[in-house]
């Protein structure tokens, strides 16, 4: 009867947080109080979650909060099935290659320690391979990912074709990435935040302006256009507008005029976000051309000029 109630007053033992398996792995669990001056380098570890630093090169800006939380309850459940890489700083201190997420939700599951594999790495390969550990495994959007590529680029020295073999991608998608970084900034937001996909991106890159990107951006969210058609809508407004122009005109008047011309054709184009032709000839007669894909696409040019 005594053991019963020795065995009934026993406290719990406390998880640890790692994984089923892990234990196996290590010493024991993590002693807060041991000196771990010299960590083992190229082993698995228990550390506790305070004495990890998180990575100052993290490629993600933004955390889904409702998956923060759902992945915090799947660890307070089944503990770490994935341990985080770190390097060590000094005495106790440590701070984290990748797993961002695994650490940030293991302290919302209010564990004490994790587990870690240790390795040496200075600042330059740091980044590398948190760059690179992200773009392999975290669920990145694409603007995340090109700035990932561009970090890599220009800080870690990498050409697109070393790049490419590094993440396991074709030297044009890399290129094609990093070309999302030339549209303006409205656009890049929109793809971060699903407003468009890459495929919209990537068409409204062929536009030359920055004006009519963003006139077709934004008939690409208020009217729901497909990729297709975007990409259809670039090349129109990427083809030289063709004009009829005569020797008699005065040099200069012909050239002053054909400035206003182009100035006029572009803000037209910018306004209804499609191809318009704007011709003229000597005696300044000419014509505006406005052309229309579909009936749909009509009516939105009507209404825009009041007619619909």
């Amino acid at each position: 009867m005594a053991d019963r109630v020795a065995d009934k007053d026993k406290k719990p033992e406390k998880k640890s947080g790692l994984g089923r398996g892990l234990n196996a792995l290590l010493d024991g669990p993590y002693d807060a109080k041991k000196d771990l001056a010299v960590a083992r380098v190229n082993t698995i570890t228990g550390i506790a979650v305070t004495s990890i630093e998180t990575n100052p090169y993290q490629p993600r800006a933004r955390f889904d909060e409702e998956a923060m939380q759902e992945l915090a309850e799947s660890i307070r459940q089944q503990g770490i099935i994935q341990p985080i890489t770190v390097r060590q700083l000094g005495p106790n201190q440590y701070q984290l290659i990748s797993g961002e997420r695994r650490l940030q939700a293991s302290k919302l599951a209010g564990l004490e320690s994790i587990p870690a594999y240790v390795r040496k790495a200075d600042d330059q390969q740091m980044l590398e391979l948190a760059l690179i550990e992200n773009i392999q495994r975290e669920n990145l959007n694409a603007i995340e990912i090109a700035l990932s590529f561009q970090r890599l680029v220009s800080e870690c020295n990498l050409k697109q074709e070393e790049l490419g073999e590094r993440v396991g991608k074709k030297r044009t998608t890399v290129t094609n990435y990093l070309r999302l970084l030339k549209l303006p900034p409205d656009i890049q937001i929109g793809l971060r935040d699903n407003k468009i996909t890459m495929g919209h991106a990537r068409a409204l890159v062929n536009i030359e302006t920055v004006e009519q990107q963003l006139a077709v951006f934004r008939r690409v969210v208020d009217e729901d256009l497909s990729v297709r058609r975007v990409e259809e809508i670039a090349r129109d407004l990427t083809k030289p507008a063709k004009r009829k122009e005569t020797a008699d005109v005065d040099p200069a008047d012909r050239t002053e005029l054909h400035d206003d011309l182009k100035q006029l054709e572009t803000r037209l184009r910018s306004y209804f976000g499609t191809r318009i032709d704007v011709r003229s000839n000597q005696s300044g007669k000419g014509e505006i051309k406005i052309p229309f894909g579909s009936v749909e696409e009509l009516n939105r040019i009507l209404e825009m000029i009041q007619m619909g």
